[in-house]
């Protein structure tokens, strides 16, 4: 199997859509944190992404509000504007026995840096990791869509995510991003393990 190198964004929008299929859990408080990154360091693998509340001002910046975290069927969403990054969280992304994947993870850890100095590690990005594949794109909606057949919604990528209450789209779509690099990453460790590239 040779895997596709780009591809264009109006084949996308007609694939059927792809949802997070596990369950999510909002943290709010620094207790938590401490026993969502208690259970989360007992897996091997784990998807990361992040949001920021979008800003519309010139020289308006917010810090990171959401670091989201997947397994296959869990999504914890770390409420950073309301927790800070707890010495809990920073143990899971200073931990080298937890491989954490994720897309353009520098931009994530950049902002995440401007809230508490840490350091990470066992990270993959997967920007880096698909060219292995001879995938081109850099985009989670369009290297999901080659390998899967399938669509990342977008829709709530602009939406504030310092509200007090996220929305269950809000929620959703933060899962499915997370999911979504994990999900690439076992589908390409799986193809090279099953010699299905050539």
């Amino acid at each position: 199997m040779v895997l596709q190198g780009t591809i264009e964004k109006k084949s996308i929008q007609n694939m059927p859509g792809a949802v997070f299929p596990g369950k999510i859990y909002l943290v709010t408080t620094p207790l938590e944190a401490d026993r969502a990154v208690a259970y989360l360091k007992t897996c091997r693998l784990l998807g990361i992404d992040s949001e920021t509340r979008p800003a519309f001002s010139r020289g308006q910046m917010f810090k990171v509000a959401l670091l989201q975290v997947a397994t296959n069927e869990h999504c914890y969403l770390f409420r950073l504007n309301l927790t800070g990054l707890t010495l809990s969280i920073i143990s899971l992304l200073e931990s080298s026995e937890v491989t954490k994947v994720g897309l353009s993870l520098r931009d994530d850890f950049l902002m995440l840096h401007k809230r508490a100095p840490f350091t990470q590690r066992a990270c993959i990005d997967l920007q880096d990791y698909v060219r292995g594949f001879g995938i081109e794109e850099k985009s989670l909606q369009k290297i999901y869509g080659i390998l899967f057949g399938q669509k990342i919604s977008k829709s709530q990528r602009l939406t504030n995510w310092e509200a007090e209450q996220l929305t269950e789209s809000q929620q959703l779509y933060a899962a499915t991003d997370a999911w979504a690099c994990l999900n690439i990453y076992q589908r390409l460790q799986e193809l090279r393990k099953n010699d299905c590239l050539s």
